[in-house]
């Protein structure tokens, strides 16, 4: 599916030795090491090992999208966008519950602060978040990408305005997530052309 490996016969067995070598070693290049059948990897493995490890490494993209158990027997990289962009959703509302949660017990008026502009901030971010996981589902990915990357921006934020540690773990979470989803809506968008 992501790679074909074809054998050519050759009259000479010394030459079809080497070929049958290279188509080897070419399997085990393709597929991540050795192998008695030639199946191809799975979309998840395909897409997380070619992201880029100095972007978001494969152990990251892998153990982030399988918060959704559907990423390993989702049947092509269309269908992590949308698991993606899904997720990127659902933590953006429990990041903002989390702050709401933490703005209610709040005692600092400083701190209060803070979290209620993150709010505003969350409350922002949340429909354009929608549109884009509606756009990835519909297999329209122009615009989302920079949805996750401002998104990205909405944890950040939060962090400068309440300081380290002062906002729920949720936050952090949020960002990453984002940061993985923007990363694998821009490899869905290329590897599907």
């Amino acid at each position: 599916q992501y790679a074909t490996i074809m054998a050519v016969g050759t009259s000479s067995s010394m030459l079809g030795g080497a070929f049958l070598l290279l188509v080897l070693s070419s399997a085990t290049d393709v597929h991540g090491g050795p192998s008695s059948s030639a199946a191809p990897r799975s979309p998840l493995d395909y897409l997380c090992n070619n992201l880029g490890p100095a972007y978001v490494g494969a152990n990251l993209c892998v153990s982030t999208l399988c918060i959704d158990p559907s990423c390993r027997s989702t049947r092509g990289l269309p269908g992590l966008a949308v698991i993606a962009t899904r997720l990127t959703v659902s933590n953006a509302t429990v990041a903002k519950a989390s702050i709401e949660h933490a703005l209610a017990h709040a005692k600092d008026d400083k701190a209060r602060k803070a979290m209620r502009s993150c709010l505003q901030l969350y409350t922002g971010a949340i429909p354009r978040l929608q549109w884009a996981a509606r756009s990835a589902a519909a297999g329209r990915y122009s615009g989302v990408p920079e949805v996750l990357l401002a998104a990205r921006y909405v944890s950040d934020k939060c962090t400068n305005l309440a300081g380290e540690g002062a906002l729920p773990k949720e936050n952090v979470e949020f960002f990453m997530m984002a940061f993985v989803a923007e990363a694998v809506v821009e490899g869905v968008q290329l590897f599907i052309g």
